[in-house]
């Protein structure tokens, strides 16, 4: 069952990295040692969705804290004028000891989608992990804030989760749909229904 929310909620997940590129092998989420940041085409993503909302009268940004969510950021304030609140239950998924290795790695390793709701990497998160943070974090700002236009500037799979949570899909349905419709491209904004 749909969740019924106090505020209208808007994602971005951050634009193009150099890790996103065609050449991508490796895993890359969380934690953001090195550093990543945003091509050009992902300046010009973040860019375009900035213009959009700016007819979306955003009264406040939330954003993961980690460097490609906050240049992200950082261009979307640009635009809008608005002070940036950075969240650490926004960051990536935490993929542990597959971080840095070959992504072929790591699917070897978790073949199985829905399994990935509760099996986690060694030093890492699950699906489930990084849901609850999420929804977490959506629950007290919703209690927070009243009749309110908010961006969520986050990443891939927090965003697809909270999506997911929002529109009441349960486990199955989530890992079913995650490669579809539901889980956000780089530098897409989209209303949270």
């Amino acid at each position: 069952m749909k969740k019924k929310l106090n505020n209208q909620y808007f994602i971005l997940r951050h634009g193009q990295t150099t890790h996103q590129t065609k050449e991508k092998k490796f895993i890359y989420n969380w934690p953001d040692n090195p550093p990543v940041k945003l091509t050009r085409k992902g300046v010009k993503q973040i860019k375009a969705a900035a213009k959009k909302l700016k007819n979306e009268k955003i009264d406040l940004i939330y954003s993961s804290d980690i460097f490609r969510t906050r240049q992200t950021a950082g261009i979307v304030t640009q635009e809008l004028g608005l002070k940036i609140n950075y969240d650490k239950r926004l960051r990536d998924i935490n993929l542990g000891i597959y971080h840095g290795r070959l992504k072929e790695e790591f699917y070897r390793d978790f073949p199985d989608r829905k399994k990935r709701f509760y099996k986690k990497p060694l030093k890492g998160e699950s699906w489930s992990d990084c849901r609850k943070r999420i929804v977490s974090f959506i629950k007290i700002i919703d209690r927070k804030h009243k009749n309110k236009r908010i961006l969520i500037i986050s990443h891939g799979d927090p965003l697809w989760l909270l999506d997911g949570w929002v529109k009441g899909l349960n486990n199955k349905e989530l890992s079913r749909e995650k490669y579809k419709t539901t889980f956000p491209e780089v530098g897409e904004l989209r209303k949270l229904l």
